[in-house]
């Protein structure tokens, strides 16, 4: 068939992963369109304005009414409230955000056609097991961001197998890379770090910094998502993607401030600052990458250092941005973080 006449529509087109996914299959020559409610997404990401709309998928009608006209062949589903240490203080949100707006999605789809759902969760669903986390292990999330996306994998699941549409999930960890919003508090650690250093101020860590990470450069991750949502040998598959250089977040601080400086003499002003540890958040969380490996020969190529790299020169050019902050949460009390409660950053 040819691409052309393959209809793909991307959620959270504007934002960082989705934009990236949408320039890559638009450039496969496949007719792509994009829905982004700009929450944590820009226009600046959005390569064409023509496709786009603008689309906040908790409004079901308005959601039903697009998927009705659009008929989309495949969805990509990135929209969500990736907030995850956040979830706990905002749940409405990230039901909201993740599991009622999927769900919104998902229903009109179904009755207009969908041939496949790929459905991009989160290695959150492991929770505080054994790492690295691997597919077969039971979903045990610790958060209720983790929650949603258990609940939205699930559901996917039993509404492929009633209803014959194709599905693949994939669950990425810890992606970053250029267009990631530098402007977030809540998530996304390097971005929060190189921000902080953009506007001349240290940043913090919370806890001893041993938490144990693999972090995922953006390249290594949107093409295997493309490979894999292609193949059959992948459909009604759940799949990790990402890093596989686990390392902690003192160890990352160090490389970051490193890098950043261009120097291993860092100026004492700059060195990291430690606060409490957040509610629920899991030590060790990184995953094992053997069955994309053994299905699509997956290989992370880029290493934290020249991932880096790359990333500091766009967050450079982008200059130092403002930490925007919600006005309030769901649940306000003595365990909020202080760097949100404070409004530290």
């Amino acid at each position: 068939m040819n691409n052309k006449n393959i209809k793909i529509l991307i959620t959270g087109s504007a934002g960082f992963m989705g934009s990236h996914l949408y320039d890559k299959l638009e450039n496969k020559g496949f007719s792509v369109f994009g829905v982004d409610d700009l929450s944590g997404g820009f226009l600046r990401n959005v390569s064409n304005k023509k496709t786009f709309k603008k689309l906040d998928l908790r409004d079901r009608k308005k959601t039903a009414e697009y998927v009705v006209k659009l008929k989309p062949d495949i969805i990509f589903h990135l929209a969500a409230d990736a907030t995850e240490g956040r979830s706990q203080f905002t749940p409405f949100s990230a039901i909201d955000r993740n599991l009622v707006a999927y769900v919104n999605l998902l229903i009109p789809a179904i009755k207009n056609g969908l041939k496949k759902m790929v459905l991009t969760s989160s290695m959150s669903v492991y929770g505080a097991q054994q790492a690295p986390f691997s597919e077969d292990l039971v979903m045990q999330p610790e958060d209720v961001y983790g929650s949603a996306k258990t609940s939205m994998e699930v559901i996917t699941k039993v509404l492929g197998n009633v209803y014959g549409f194709k599905y693949l999930i994939i669950r990425p960890h810890n992606v970053y890379g250029s267009r990631q919003n530098l402007s977030d508090p809540y998530r996304n650690v390097i971005g929060i770090f190189l921000n902080r250093l953009l506007h001349n101020k240290n940043f913090y860590i919370y806890g001893d910094g041993k938490q144990k990470r693999a972090f995922s450069y953006i390249d290594d991750v949107i093409p295997p998502m493309i490979k894999a949502a292609f193949s059959k040998k992948c459909e009604g598959k759940t799949m990790n993607v990402g890093g596989e250089e686990p390392i902690t977040l003192n160890q990352l601080a160090k490389i970051l401030t490193e890098e950043f400086f261009g120097k291993k003499d860092i100026p004492k002003e700059f060195m990291p600052k430690h606060l409490s540890s957040r509610p629920q958040e899991v030590k060790y969380a990184y995953s094992n990458h053997d069955l994309a490996k053994r299905i699509m020969g997956f290989k992370s190529k880029t290493s934290i250092i020249e991932g880096l790299k790359e990333m500091i020169k766009w967050a450079k050019k982008m200059g130092p941005q403002k930490f925007v902050y919600l006005e309030d949460l769901d649940l306000k009390n003595d365990l909020v973080p202080k760097t949100w409660s404070q409004k530290l950053l």
